[in-house]
């Protein structure tokens, strides 16, 4: 029998078994060793995005990432702890709400099955956490909207079904789309494989659009909307 030494929340644990993934190695210690150890999981395939931790400083999903000798876990970072691995998720309403991530008024377009492909990768962010935990803006500014909620609003911006693209756009102006420093961190621990960064550059494009300016830049002179005769109205 092989035994791995594994560290979980600052205590070192012996697997005194055969496992397949961090996961397994979590219920084998609650099990066996500490019944008091507190984690989340779910479907126990990658879906739910329940097991999302640090493993290793690099956030994954438990249920996915395979176990090695000395792994060290710890919670997701920068949302409050609960208890071991289990981190409060309220932000998660919260800024889905401030960046209108939801249909709000819907068209009368006729809705095709290529426009349902045109919003289907950025349908499959599973609120993991894991951009947020890894987002050194969020990091430093809890009032910056961030990955998911960014990526949730381009989503429904993107989305024919969508009539209200406008209120969509001013919603995440302020500690929105401009504080990201497009550092792909969220990139690469998205678990779902979505490209939280070129679709918050994609947000900016159309904020120009709608004659939004990045507030970062000094003395930016010009218009979009004005300039290039762009018409948000059409849009």
């Amino acid at each position: 029998m092989s035994i791995l030494q594994i560290i979980v929340c600052d205590k070192n644990y012996s697997i005194e078994d055969k496992v397949s993934n961090i996961l397994d190695a979590l219920f084998y210690i609650k099990k066996n060793k500490n019944h008091s150890l507190a984690f989340r999981s779910g479907c126990k395939s990658g879906v739910c995005g329940s097991c999302a931790i640090r493993i290793n400083g690099i956030e994954k999903l438990a249920c996915k990432t395979p176990i090695k000798e000395n792994d060290t876990i710890a919670p997701l970072k920068n949302s409050k702890v609960v208890k071991d691995l289990i981190i409060n998720l309220d932000i998660q309403e919260t800024f889905l709400k401030k960046s209108k991530a939801f249909l709000e008024e819907k068209s009368t377009q006729v809705i095709t099955q290529i426009d349902e492909k045109d919003i289907d990768i950025e349908s499959n962010c599973i609120l993991c956490n894991s951009c947020y935990s890894s987002c050194p803006v969020y990091e430093y500014d809890k009032k910056f909207q961030g990955p998911f909620a960014l990526n949730r609003a381009f989503r429904y911006i993107n989305d024919k079904k969508e009539n209200n693209k406008k209120s969509k756009i001013d919603a995440i102006q302020d500690n929105g789309i401009w504080q990201c420093t497009l550092c792909g961190n969220c990139n690469m621990v998205c678990p779902s494989y979505i490209n939280i960064k070129e679709n918050i550059i994609k947000l900016r494009n159309l904020s120009a659009q709608f004659g939004y300016n990045d507030p970062n830049i000094q003395n930016f002179g010009g218009n979009f909307s004005t300039d290039f005769g762009f018409n948000p109205n059409n849009f």
